[in-house]
């Protein structure tokens, strides 16, 4: 099931993707959301990032291939022991369709491909084994990044928080296994990442274990597993699809301006 939010009418409302119409829903299907038995049409509807997340957890330097690349922003990066977190801001979210905006000062700005899952159970402490069981779907993630503000800044707060910095979309596909799915991302149409979440070093059950023991997740967070091998600067007229199978294509086209 693909389940989409969107603005239609002046009133947000999630619905369930069939063809050309969203099936509305009075909420979210994990946390109990029923058919309510309207029918919106897709083309009268503005889609919306598929959650507002509290908090959005990503991982750094997740694919073998990808931490060979980082070294430049990275120095010394190498297989962990223990995944590397950081958090981007809720400001940072934008739906597909939504202009990536170059900010001022920035002179690279790359865009990442990732899978993400959204979470639909409260998550504290829970084992690898139980961890799926937190998660409500999948969905595209884009995590952006100022890579002049990586290399310089020392930490990542400011090279990966900017406003735009955070497409997510188009929606969430509830109750996709998360293992083995293809990650890829094009900017215009050129294919400059391509991966596959098997080849994750730390999976999507060990890291919603992990994360959980040290903040608890709440339904609608958003956990982004890192982005494979690729990445590469774009500029303003650039168009990005990321694409994450079993999802949908995620797709921003790229803006001057803060």
């Amino acid at each position: 099931m693909l389940v989409a939010r969107y603005l239609i009418d002046g009133a947000v409302h999630v619905g369930r993707v069939e063809g050309d119409e969203f099936v509305r829903l009075d909420g979210y299907p994990w946390l109990g959301g029923r058919e309510t038995g309207a029918r919106d049409r897709r083309a009268m509807a503005r889609l919306l990032a598929p959650v507002a997340p509290g908090k959005i957890v990503c991982v750094g330097l997740n694919y073998r291939s990808h931490i060979a690349e980082s070294a430049s922003v990275a120095p010394g990066a190498a297989p962990r022991e223990e995944p590397m977190l950081f958090l981007k801001p809720p400001s940072a979210v934008i739906a597909s369709g939504e202009a990536i905006r170059l900010p001022p000062g920035v002179t690279r700005m790359d865009p990442e491909a990732e899978m993400a899952v959204v979470i639909g159970r409260r998550a504290r402490r829970v084992a690898a084994a139980d961890a799926l069981a937190h998660v409500a779907g999948v969905t595209a993630f884009d995590d952006v990044s100022a890579r002049n503000y990586q290399k310089t800044d020392g930490q990542w707060a400011r090279a990966k928080g900017f406003d735009t910095f955070a497409p997510l979309g188009p929606w969430i596909a509830v109750g996709l296994d998360p293992r083995g799915l293809r990650v890829e991302c094009r900017v215009n149409g050129a294919v400059r990442q391509r991966g596959d979440t098997a080849d994750l070093l730390f999976d999507v059950p060990w890291l919603v274990s992990f994360v959980s023991s040290i903040m608890t997740l709440e339904p609608g967070d958003v956990l982004a597993t890192g982005t494979p091998a690729g990445v590469a600067p774009v500029v303003p007229g650039d168009r990005v699809e990321v694409e994450v199978e079993g999802v949908g294509v995620l797709e921003n086209p790229v803006e001057a301006g803060p």
